[in-house]
């Protein structure tokens, strides 16, 4: 049985060969980088082999990195909680190249897979219902990305008043906040309110 994550990292390559591209610890964590097209295979594993028993589905997310040719990782977080151990593995993913869905490993990604897929742009293979889920469904582009822009673009409210739904260009006030960036704790050059009362 293995003891360690550093063990169990060792025993999840060894099994999987090639579908595995790297195994590390950092911060009390284990992480296994794997190839996109093995995911199906890799979470099955990670489920299914009594070294790992990693049966509970906790998180899928997505990170955009635009610099890199694959620019987005899917990150699966899973948990063995007989064995009190928590994993994360991640596969690269490009805007072209559909990503295989797990939903038949673990069915709760459904709604996780559908908002990577909203919030992102990467594509999920074999989703049973692969649509948007927290953007309206005539919405452009994927807001998470990092080229997303910040202008330009419409939000939707329900006005009471006009009794409809209403699309408005999106408003940014933040030019009109005033930061002076210093925290209280270390000092101000003005008086704070109150201060005036220490003295």
């Amino acid at each position: 049985m293995a003891e360690t994550l550093q063990e169990l990292g060792a025993h999840i390559a060894a099994k999987l060969g090639a579908a595995v591209t790297g195994v590390s610890v950092a911060f009390g964590e284990l992480t296994v980088a794997a190839q996109a097209t093995d995911i199906v295979s890799v979470l099955s594993f990670l489920r299914d082999d009594p070294e790992c028993g990693f049966v509970c589905f906790t998180d899928l997310c997505g990170a955009d990195y635009p610099s890199r040719q694959k620019r987005f990782e899917v990150v699966y977080h899973l948990l063995a909680p007989y064995r009190n151990r928590r994993i994360r593995v991640k596969v690269e993913a490009d805007e072209d190249v559909a990503v295989p869905s797990v939903i038949a490993v673990y069915p709760a990604a459904n709604w996780y897979e559908r908002e990577v897929f909203d919030l992102y742009g990467v594509l999920f293979a074999d989703h049973p219902d692969l649509r948007r889920i927290l953007t309206d469904y005539g919405f452009a582009g994927h807001p998470l990305r990092k080229d997303f822009p910040l202008t330009g673009m419409v939000e939707v409210r329900y006005d009471d008043e006009q009794k409809r739904v209403v699309y408005e260009p999106v408003k940014l006030v933040q030019e009109f906040r005033s930061f002076d960036y210093l925290s209280p704790w270390e000092g101000t050059d003005y008086v704070l309110p109150g201060d005036e009362k220490a003295k």
